[in-house]
């Protein structure tokens, strides 16, 4: 948890740990069950979260978007859409990047209860992302502090997917040292997909998972 900024009170200690429990009873709620269920069979979530920056330890979260995948559909009307707002105020270069200025953000939710809404939508679904492991930093520094535990579903990179599949294209020279591309434009234009422009956290989730649907079926999978 970080530094406090404000001196330790007994009746501010209350309240925090009053928070605490609350949120702690949630997980009795059967939309949490992933802890223990096996996940639906070929279904998947691909995440992205939006940032103040790319500071895992100092940065904050100022929205989430995720959809969920089942077989080789993208399920845009099962999608989550979060903003959170930030302990502080956000950077003229944040806003440059995300267009979400301080007003946007003002009615956001806190980030504990932000994360809390992001495991009712998961469940048990293995996570889908493009360097997935920055938004699950982001996510598992608020979730530690209430759960004691990282998410614990499993990961498909996208990034990693598509490393593999351009490096079984590679002549068996050129794999000893290869140097295979992996920025998310090169990756959506070689694969023949759309791409969106906009830098929201929903619409890089759907990206990501257009990107995931397409690498399978290039490896075969149903």
């Amino acid at each position: 948890m970080s530094t406090r900024p404000y001196p330790w009170h007994p009746l501010r200690h209350w309240l925090e740990g009053w928070r605490r429990q609350r949120l702690l009873r949630q997980l009795a709620d059967p939309a949490l069950a992933f802890v223990l269920d096996p996940a639906p069979p070929d279904e998947w979530v691909s995440l992205d979260c939006e940032t103040t920056g790319l500071d895992v330890r100092r940065d904050h979260i100022v929205s989430i978007g995720a959809v969920r995948i089942q077989g080789q559909r993208i399920l845009t009307s099962q999608r989550l859409e979060l903003l959170v707002r930030p302990p502080h105020g956000v950077s003229a270069d944040s806003v440059r990047i995300h267009q979400l200025r301080e007003r946007d953000l003002a009615q956001g939710l806190p980030a504990q209860d932000a994360v809390l809404q992001l495991l009712h939508f998961i469940g048990s679904r293995p996570l889908v992302g493009y360097y997935l492991e920055f938004d699950l930093a982001m996510i598992n520094r608020v979730l530690r502090p209430l759960l004691g535990i990282a998410l614990p579903q499993p990961r498909n990179e996208v990034s990693a997917l598509y490393y593999d599949h351009k490096f079984r294209q590679l002549p068996p020279h050129r794999q000893q040292s290869p140097e295979i591309d992996l920025r998310f434009d090169t990756l959506m234009r070689d694969l023949g997909l759309p791409q969106s422009r906009a830098h929201d956290a929903v619409n890089d989730a759907v990206m990501a998972a257009l990107a995931f649907i397409k690498l399978r079926q290039l490896q075969g999978a149903r």
